[in-house]
């Protein structure tokens, strides 16, 4: 694993698989960890830091959503109180989720010292703008649907700190597993949070953190117009169109073109009815 940021107080740590992210936040009276994931080892190293600046501070594990690489490192952090969205606390495929992570050991023959569980919540998200105040420090969330019915968005306004969980990547298009209109709505919420709040650091689930204003507009404005590519693509029956939307995820692979033949037939239902045309 690699440290991909560190300020001194926020460290982002990216794996090797996915360019996935986990992050450590010291705050006055705790830490925060979030997504601790993939390989036992990089989860070790993400371990080994939290013990390092953790001092007496409680931890705290926020899980962004229930995506079977975010929630893998769960039970390695045993003594942790954990956060998540009500969409988490309900997520009706549990079982499927922790079958994915026992699949992929089993594949790659990979051990883990610590069982492999679904997280059990102690503090539940249910709505927008939800704010929890630990000590000194007021976390804000707001539900992030979409990409899964349990994303969350978390503003930690004190560190100027945006997790945006698995939207808003530097390479990533939107992978709509959901909902294409609440995708967008989402985007649009993520928009408002860089209007509302002085953001000054944003983490994706996936790829490159950035400092950078102009690069987070981009960011969003490169899922808005993907998205209303896709719709009118759909719309139009144009062929030529998706295939070249097809082409446009980074990595072109059997996961993204499986991931795209999903965004079309989520896109093609919804605004279709469910006698759009089917792949």
């Amino acid at each position: 694993m690699m440290i991909q940021f560190s300020n001194g107080k926020v460290t982002v740590f990216q794996s090797v698989l996915f360019q996935t992210t986990s992050t450590v936040i010291q705050l006055d009276e705790f830490i925060l960890v979030v997504d601790p994931n993939w390989l036992p080892s990089e989860i070790q190293e993400i371990k080994e830091h939290v013990d390092a600046v953790q001092g007496n501070k409680a931890c705290y594990l926020l899980f962004t959503h229930g995506d079977y690489d975010h929630i893998i490192g769960y039970k390695a952090f045993p003594d942790a109180k954990t956060i998540g969205s009500a969409g988490l606390q309900h997520h009706p495929k549990r079982e499927h989720k922790l079958k994915l992570i026992r699949d992929f050991d089993a594949t790659y023959y990979v051990t883990r010292g610590y069982p492999v569980e679904f997280p059990e919540l102690d503090i539940v998200i249910e709505e927008d703008g939800q704010q929890i105040t630990i000590g000194s420090t007021t976390l804000t969330f707001y539900l992030a649907p979409g990409h899964t019915e349990d994303g969350l968005f978390t503003v930690i306004e004190s560190a100027g700190v945006f997790v945006a969980g698995d939207y808003l990547s530097d390479f990533e298009l939107p992978f709509i597993y959901h909902s294409a209109s609440a995708y967008e709505q989402t985007i649009r919420k993520a928009t408002q949070i860089l209007i509302d709040y002085p953001i000054q650091l944003l983490i994706p689930g996936h790829g490159q953190y950035t400092t950078s204003p102009a690069e987070m507009d981009r960011r969003v404005n490169m899922a808005l117009d993907h998205l209303e590519r896709l719709k009118q693509a759909v719309l139009a029956g144009d062929e030529q169109a998706l295939e070249q939307l097809k082409l446009a995820h980074g990595f072109l692979s059997e996961t993204t073109m499986e991931c795209h033949k999903d965004n079309v037939r989520i896109m093609q239902q919804e605004l279709l009815g469910e006698g759009g045309k089917e792949d």
